[in-house]
C-alpha cells in the first residue's frame, strides 16, 4: 500500500504514477473553485491557490510537464500560467480529447504518461487518453464516475497540489523540491 498525506493507493495505481511524464488540468473548477467574477467594465477575476502553484513549479523542476486544456480564452489564465512556467496552454479548446492528443504527439508520450483532471464533463474527453484520470472532491457526479481517482481537497482549494505532491512522493520526487516563490 502507498500511504501519501492525502490517500492511500494500492501498488498497482502507484506503478502507474511512476510513469506519468504529463499532468493535463483544466482550470475553472480545477485551479479555481469554479466562480467567475466580471466587474462593471467587463473585467473578470478568479482567484488562483498559491499552494497549487507551489506544486505546479515543483512537477516542473521534477521534469513532469503541466499543460493547461480549457473551453475558455483568459488573458488571467495566460499570465498565471506563465509565472508558473507552463509551456503548453490551450485556451479555447472544446475537444479536450482532440488538443490532448496533438499534446501527446508533439510530445511524444502514449497513455500510460498522461494524467489528466477536471471537474466538470467536458473534461472526460481528456480520461480516454490517461492512465490517470483525477477528478476533484466536488467535480460533478458525471466525472467522478470516470475517475479512477478522486482528490481529498476542492477545486481551488488545494487539488491540484495534492495531485502534484503524490506524484512527486510516488516518483521519489517530493523531498528534492525548492520551489521559488508562487
Amino acid at each position: 500500500m502507498f500511504n501519501t498525506d492525502y490517500a492511500s493507493f494500492d501498488q498497482q495505481f502507484k506503478d502507474k504514477l511512476t510513469q506519468i511524464k504529463l499532468l493535463a488540468c483544466d482550470v475553472d473548477g480545477v485551479f479555481s473553485d469554479g466562480s467567475i467574477y466580471l466587474g462593471n467594465q467587463r473585467e473578470e477575476f478568479k482567484a488562483f491557490n498559491t499552494k497549487d502553484g507551489y506544486g505546479v513549479k515543483a512537477l516542473g523542476q521534477a521534469g513532469i510537464t503541466v499543460a493547461i486544456i480549457t473551453g475558455r480564452r483568459s488573458n488571467i489564465v495566460e499570465q498565471r500560467m506563465t509565472s508558473l512556467g507552463v509551456q503548453h496552454i490551450v485556451q479555447g479548446e472544446d475537444d479536450k480529447q482532440k488538443a490532448l492528443m496533438n499534446l501527446m504527439v508533439s510530445l511524444k508520450l502514449t497513455e500510460q504518461h498522461v494524467a489528466s483532471m477536471g471537474d466538470d464533463i467536458p473534461d472526460i474527453g481528456m480520461f480516454s487518453l490517461s492512465a490517470i484520470k483525477i477528478a476533484v472532491a466536488d467535480a460533478h457526479p458525471g466525472v467522478t464516475k470516470q475517475a479512477n481517482w478522486i482528490t481529498t481537497m476542492n477545486g481551488g482549494r488545494g487539488a491540484v497540489r495534492e495531485v502534484c505532491d503524490t506524484l512527486l512522493q510516488a516518483q521519489g520526487s517530493l523531498g528534492g523540491i525548492q520551489a521559488t516563490s508562487t
